[in-house]
């Protein structure tokens, strides 16, 4: 007897509608991330890496956890995870029975400012981002140990409060969750009654993952403007599921794509190296061509908002200062280090913005458009400068 096909778009209109019942997320590109993210969850086979579904907020009552019960609900082999060692969970994906969905609660816990690195699970959680992700182990006991390949590749979804490290963020589509208003209502999820329910639209995404996972696998999605390298590979996968659904997922998943990679970047504070180059291109020496390094870090400790004045105790200072720009290279691959800048009457130790330019290009994102100034508004900045410091800029020679 042939299976009826199911329609794809219409199934995932009714996962996103079970999600809006019980979850109230940030901004209408989450529903359709989220939910895509759920089908995407029964075809990893097809795909040659998976995103992994953050639920982040700055304080607790944000909806985090109730988001991943729903999550838990719709997708296949859910597996529940806090404080998880990582030796449990790439076991777990090795189980012959099936690979299991994580969903990793109270992630801060794990990488938060007081838990430490745990490198080891987030050595797990970057390898299993991709198909061909592993993990190797030494098994047995004694000189009779022979190393074994677990592998790592399966779905992840997290839930916790700040931030992840750079490495998961960015292999991440990221919910910034926020607690509800109060004229945003949701209904109350009871497991014993919406269980159910959830399982039943898993059970229509698992039929509908397998009639259409050929078809899936063959595609390589044509990806929005401007969403290319760590982004796309987040991506390729959720869009992928979108134009196999077809009806008007397509066109919603790439605008929900744009809109979420800008909102990810404009919320990425990157490294601390990162930052630093960030803040001496906006805010230190904009329209300056060099800077003595007292004025740089005058500067920077002034700057609101900002970790220069206290940097584990004690503002930054001329050798950490010079420890964290000399890891990036100047055009002609030499590391950034301070020069010699002639003033009214002394040579004085700074930073050149020659220098600084192929790591800003490198490493910063985009200027905002007041940093693009004209000629004129930096001549204006150089002259005002260097009448406060009396000639402390003049040009070199």
């Amino acid at each position: 007897m042939s299976v009826q096909p199911i329609d794809g778009a219409a199934l995932l209109a009714e996962v996103e509608r079970f999600h809006r019942r019980f979850n109230v997320f940030p901004r209408e590109a989450a529903y359709v991330a989220v939910a895509l993210w759920d089908a995407h969850a029964h075809l990893l086979d097809a795909f040659d890496s998976t995103p992994r579904l953050a639920f982040l907020s700055p304080e607790p009552g944000s909806g985090k956890s109730r988001a991943l019960e729903v999550v838990e609900t719709l997708v296949p082999r859910p597996m529940l995870a806090v404080n998880a060692r990582a030796a449990a969970l790439f076991r777990s994906v090795s189980d012959p029975a099936g690979r299991p969905t994580i969903l990793f609660d109270e992630i801060d816990t794990v990488f938060g400012p007081k838990a430490g690195d745990n490198e080891e699970l987030r050595g797990f959680l970057n390898a299993g981002h991709r198909r061909s992700g592993v993990t190797y182990r030494c098994i047995g006991d004694g000189g009779n140990q022979t190393v074994v390949e677990f592998p790592s590749y399966t779905a992840v979804a997290v839930a916790g409060l700040g931030y992840l490290p750079d490495t998961i963020t960015t292999r991440s589509v990221i919910i910034r969750m926020r607690r509800r208003a109060r004229n945003e209502k949701v209904e109350p999820f009871r497991a014993r009654l919406h269980e159910a329910e959830g399982n039943k639209l898993r059970d229509r995404l698992a039929q509908w993952a397998d009639q259409v996972r050929e078809d899936v696998a063959g595609r390589w999605p044509e990806m929005p403007e401007g969403v290319t390298d760590r982004p796309a590979d987040v991506w390729e996968p959720l869009i992928a599921v979108a134009d196999a659904a077809g009806g008007t997922w397509p066109a919603r998943a790439r605008a929900a794509c744009v809109e979420l990679v800008n909102a990810s970047r404009a919320d990425d504070k990157g490294s601390i190296g990162v930052r630093l180059l960030t803040d001496l291109r906006d805010h230190v020496m904009a329209g300056i061509d060099r800077m003595p390094t007292v004025a740089v870090l005058d500067r920077l400790c002034a700057l609101d908002e900002a970790p220069w004045a206290d940097m584990s105790g004690r503002p930054l200072d001329s050798r950490m200062l010079a420890k964290m720009l000399a890891e990036y290279m100047t055009s002609d691959y030499k590391p950034i280090k301070a020069r010699n800048i002639k003033t009214a009457g002394s040579v004085l130790k700074g930073y050149y913005a020659l220098d600084l330019q192929d790591a800003w290009d490198r490493y910063c994102p985009p200027p905002p458009s007041r940093a693009a100034t004209s000629a004129t508004s930096a001549t204006s900045q150089v002259n005002g400068l260097e009448s406060v410091a009396e000639g402390l800029f003049p040009s070199a020679t």
